[in-house]
């Protein structure tokens, strides 16, 4: 698909196939969506612009690559999101949060939106989006339309899994936004839910129901 990249690396394919697992234990869920997350973010931040800094070796001066411009934004969209966040917040521990509150009305499959928070200059920063489901995609484009409002225009969106049908959505609400993702399920069932899938991210994660 258009402007959807899948991540089809060998661990991060062992590792999403563990936690789909329905005997996968929410502490075990956990540690590997830490770990999925950062092998997911090498790649979602694989272009990153650099220049060069001089610098001191032991051995002599250099002029060394370092990343250039404003700091990245990792923004969450609560709660789920804030699995994939731990593990990229690892790799990259400079990075801006924002954490955006949006949940899916499971009625009617719409987004509600209750909390936002970002920080300045987003329209001079890279912001990459994370969710760990793209399913009817409504969560993500409303969270995406919020961070826009606020002058964000460079956004990436990441997620572990996705369905035709919120790529669909997504893509024709932003489709200047690329879409990153470990896999594309078959379908979306009658209630919402990515199938295979993992089940709900954020119930796995936090031990809920």
């Amino acid at each position: 698909m258009d402007g959807v990249t899948v991540i089809d690396h060998p661990l991060v394919q062992h590792k999403l196939t563990i936690m789909r697992k329905k005997e996968t234990s929410t502490a075990g869920f956990r540690r590997l969506l830490k770990e999925i997350s950062t092998l997911l973010c090498y790649e979602v931040t694989r272009d990153l612009e650099l220049t060069t800094e001089r610098i001191e070796t032991p051995l002599q001066e250099t002029d060394a690559p370092v990343l250039e411009g404003k700091k990245l934004v990792f923004a969450s969209i609560l709660r789920a999101g804030n699995g994939l966040l731990e593990g990229m917040l690892e790799l990259v521990p400079s990075a801006r949060v924002s954490h955006i509150g949006v949940y899916r009305d499971h009625e009617t499959l719409q987004p509600v939106e209750y909390y936002f928070k970002a920080p300045e200059s987003l329209h001079e920063r890279l912001v990459i989006v994370v969710d760990p489901m793209l399913a009817t995609g409504n969560s993500s484009i409303a969270a995406i339309d919020k961070l826009k409002e606020r002058g964000a225009k460079n956004i990436r969106f990441l997620c572990l899994l996705a369905a035709p049908e919120g790529i669909r959505n997504f893509k024709g609400a932003h489709p200047d936004v690329p879409i990153f993702t470990a896999a594309i399920d078959s379908h979306l069932n009658e209630k919402g839910y990515i199938v295979p899938g993992l089940g709900d991210a954020g119930d796995r994660m936090y031990g809920t129901k």
